[in-house]
């Protein structure tokens, strides 16, 4: 089988997780507070302690969630590292679509409300 991009986005597969592996190795340590604190006081020796590659680094400056999922970071570890920035993954989504947070918000109820007509047959996928 196939797989067909979808323009705009970036598959998370083996490539993208080998290619990540240092950016969510890092993103996972924010489980710790005392990580989060470490990076805080000096991003760019926390980033060169897990091995990030300039575009990773320049992602994370720029607190560009596209280009961190570009660099291979998984949106699952990216809310970790968008969280030390009080961002959530709504944030994230915004970002990755280009709207605001209420227009992202918006569009997933809408999503939410069609998928519920469809359960309940009052709509079909077609």
């Amino acid at each position: 089988m196939t797989v067909q991009p979808i323009p705009g986005t970036h598959l998370f597969d083996s490539a993208a997780a080998r290619k990540g592996y240092a950016l969510n190795k890092m993103c996972y340590s924010f489980n710790d507070a005392a990580n989060r604190e470490a990076f805080k006081a000096d991003e760019d020796a926390y980033c060169a302690r897990y091995g990030l590659n300039e575009e990773q680094r320049r992602a994370v400056r720029e607190r560009n969630v596209l280009a961190l999922i570009a660099a291979g970071g998984n949106v699952y570890y990216l809310a970790k590292f968008a969280g030390i920035f009080s961002l959530n993954v709504q944030d994230l989504g915004a970002q990755q679509t280009g709207t605001s947070v209420p227009e992202f918000k918006a569009k997933l109820q809408s999503y939410a409300k069609f998928n519920d007509a469809v359960k309940r047959g009052e709509l079909s996928h077609g």
